[in-house]
C-alpha cells in the first residue's frame, strides 16, 4: 500500500475548530498531512505568517503524522515539491462549492496526478469561518466556541481585549 502525503491549505487566520476538525479527520485518512499555511499575501491577514504557523503546530502537535509548513508562490508548486497524492479542502456551504470546484478544476490541470478530497465539517462548524471570526472579535463580539483557547488569547491580543 503507497504512503500517501496529503495537503491542507490555507491561510488559517486565525485557525478555527473548524480547521482543527477537519486537521483531525484527513489525519486519519492520509499517512501524511502537511499543513500548508499560506503567506497570504493577495489577503491582508490579521496575524502575520509566523503567528498563523505557531497557532496551527499548537493546535495540530498531538498528531503524529501531521506536520505544518509555510508556502508562498504557486500551491501547485508546493504540493507536487512535498509529493503530495491529494489536497484537503473544507466544504462549508454551496457558496463553499461553487468556488472549490472551480479551484479544484484548476487544480486538476496544473496537478493531474493529484486528487483533491471535500471534507464537509460537523454541524456546529458550518457556518464558522475565519473571515466572521474577525470581524465578530474586531467589533466586540463573543468567539471563544469558535476557536481553540489558545487562539483565543492571541485574537484577544490582537483586537486589544486581553
Amino acid at each position: 500500500m503507497p504512503n500517501i502525503t496529503a495537503i491542507y491549505p490555507g491561510t488559517f487566520d486565525p485557525l478555527t475548530l473548524g480547521h482543527e476538525e477537519l486537521v483531525r479527520r484527513a489525519s486519519q485518512l492520509f499517512d501524511h498531512l502537511i499543513v500548508a499555511v499560506a503567506a497570504g499575501h493577495h489577503k491582508k491577514p490579521m496575524f502575520d505568517l509566523q503567528e498563523r504557523l505557531d497557532m496551527v503546530r499548537q493546535a495540530v502537535a498531538k498528531y503524529g503524522n501531521v506536520t505544518v509548513e509555510a508556502y508562498d508562490g504557486l500551491l501547485r508548486d508546493f504540493v507536487v515539491a512535498r509529493g503530495g497524492k491529494a489536497m484537503v479542502r473544507g466544504l462549508r456551504a454551496v457558496t463553499d462549492f461553487d468556488y472549490e470546484f472551480q479551484l479544484a478544476g484548476m487544480n486538476r490541470h496544473l496537478m493531474p496526478e493529484v486528487e483533491t478530497v471535500f471534507l464537509t465539517p460537523s454541524v456546529q462548524y458550518q457556518f464558522v469561518s475565519s473571515t466572521y471570526v474577525r470581524e465578530i472579535a474586531t467589533l466586540g463580539g463573543e468567539v471563544d466556541v469558535f476557536v481553540s483557547p489558545g487562539v483565543f488569547r492571541r485574537l484577544m491580543d490582537k483586537v486589544g481585549r486581553a
